[in-house]
């Protein structure tokens, strides 16, 4: 049988640092979103489009470079190609405090978003955890991204009210720093690289297979469009505060902290819905109408208890959306397809924001503010067309099994796993000895996987 041993206490060294290392850097990007809009007057030439440009370019390029990082890591070493990419992140973020123009600040966040060490960090968390506990690390890695948002969005307008924008960026600078103190550090290097570990880096022939499946792409246009609207709600929602509410800026953080902790609670009965009561699809699509009716009440240009009431309803449905999605994509995608499904997600989540930052703002240009929100709301509608055709994924559990060199006795054994109860899909990866399958846990017997490996 497959055991359910704790994680060692390397592997919860390693895990709580590549955690730790990738909220900093998350925390750094998302410090700007609640500000950006509010200091555009700091930057010449500044409009409302090339505002929502430099709050989404660094999506840009991220969506471009973090699966190629993930792929020179494959070759020359992770822990390069991070200090690598924090070292550009720390840079970017020093440009970014320096510009004194629009185009300054883009480039500063271009340079950010091109450390793109996402896929290279959940490759090295591969690399350093056992089979069994992989999941549980990358579960808790999630969280941290997670967390690194809601702290952002209350930490942010605090650190701007000492110094400005230039401020932030400079913390983002020295969190830049402390990263790359950490993996040099504590983050132990792997004795091993498992360049073709499909659980959490790409595999380039597969790519093409993760774009065109309709059931990824379906959870790709959803997370897409989930950024999309927080980019582009981003460029308007500071100014509506401040503006339409008189909330001075360095007081923001404190409507966002009781909405953000609302909202865990409101997460509740769609998390009861989906998983107590087994109707996840049903949950899935009130999130999306509670994200779209929070788009509607923005626009409606209300009251302070309206626009309170659309925040809590956008970041339920945000907040259960983001932690939804990727378990989503993990149960959907086909066997040894995990990586790469995955890397296809997170370049569409990146898309969505820089196509949300720079529509945002062309709306905000053209429109104004209520304009951005239905526009936003108009994506939201479309999202639910195409949730519309969401089939829930069956319950299937992904099993990695590496086994000896004895060919001739795992390729019987093989054979006769191909016809095992429970088994849905199985992958066969003959260069690195390597098994992967999908199985329903009701009806698989573990120790057809056990005997694999003795």
């Amino acid at each position: 049988m497959i055991t359910k041993n704790p994680m060692t206490p390397l592997e919860r060294r390693t895990v709580a640092a590549l955690a730790g290392l990738y909220s900093f850097r998350m925390l750094g990007l998302f410090m700007v979103l609640p500000l950006l809009a509010l200091y555009s007057d700091s930057f010449s030439a500044s409009t409302p489009l090339l505002i929502g440009v430099a709050l989404g370019a660094y999506g840009l390029a991220q969506a471009v470079l973090q699966i190629p990082f993930g792929l020179v890591s494959d070759r020359i070493g992770r822990r390069p190609v991070i200090v690598f990419g924090l070292v550009l992140f720390g840079i970017g973020s020093i440009v970014a405090a320096q510009a004194d123009s629009i185009y300054g600040l883009i480039g500063g966040r271009l340079i950010q978003g091109a450390g793109a060490i996402a896929s290279t960090v959940m490759a090295l968390v591969a690399d350093s955890t056992s089979d069994e506990q992989r999941t549980k690390a990358m579960a808790l890695v999630g969280i941290s991204i997670g967390a690194s948002f809601a702290v952002a969005l209350i930490v942010g307008p605090l650190l701007a009210g000492f110094g400005g924008i230039a401020v932030v960026f400079y913390v983002t600078a020295g969190l830049a720093l402390l990263g790359i103190v950490i993996v040099c550090t504590i983050v132990p290097v792997p004795t091993q690289i498992k360049t073709q570990h499909r659980e959490a880096g790409a595999v380039p022939a597969l790519l093409m297979r993760s774009i065109v499946d309709r059931r990824l792409a379906r959870l790709n246009f959803s997370v897409f469009a989930l950024h999309f609207i927080l980019m582009a709600g981003f460029v308007v929602l500071p100014l509506v505060l401040e503006n339409n509410l008189q909330v001075a800026s360095e007081r923001h953080w404190l409507v966002y902290l009781p909405t953000l902790l609302l909202s865990v609670l409101g997460m509740l009965p769609l998390m009861l819905l989906a998983e107590r009561y087994g109707r996840l699809k049903q949950a899935f699509m009130l999130a999306v109408v509670g994200v779209g009716l929070s788009q509607l009440m923005f626009a409606l240009n209300g009251n302070a208890w309206l626009v309170y009431l659309a925040l809590l309803l956008f970041f339920v449905g945000f907040n259960y959306l983001e932690a939804t999605l990727p378990s989503l994509i993990s149960k959907t995608v086909y066997a040894g397809g995990k990586g790469t499904a995955l890397g296809v997600y997170s370049s569409s989540q990146f898309l969505g924001a820089f196509a949300g930052g720079v529509t945002g703002g062309w709306a905000l240009q053209t429109f104004g503010q209520s304009g951005v929100f239905v526009v936003c709301a108009l994506v939201v509608g479309l999202w639910l067309l195409v949730a519309l055709r969401l089939q829930p994924p069956r319950n299937l559990a992904n099993i990695v099994v590496e086994f000896p060199a004895d060919e001739e006795r795992w390729l019987d054994r093989v054979s006769q796993l191909r016809q095992a109860a429970g088994v849905a899909e199985v992958l066969l990866i003959s260069d690195t000895r390597t098994i992967y399958l999908k199985v329903d846990e009701t009806e698989f017997d573990h120790d057809l996987v056990a005997g694999l490996t003795v």
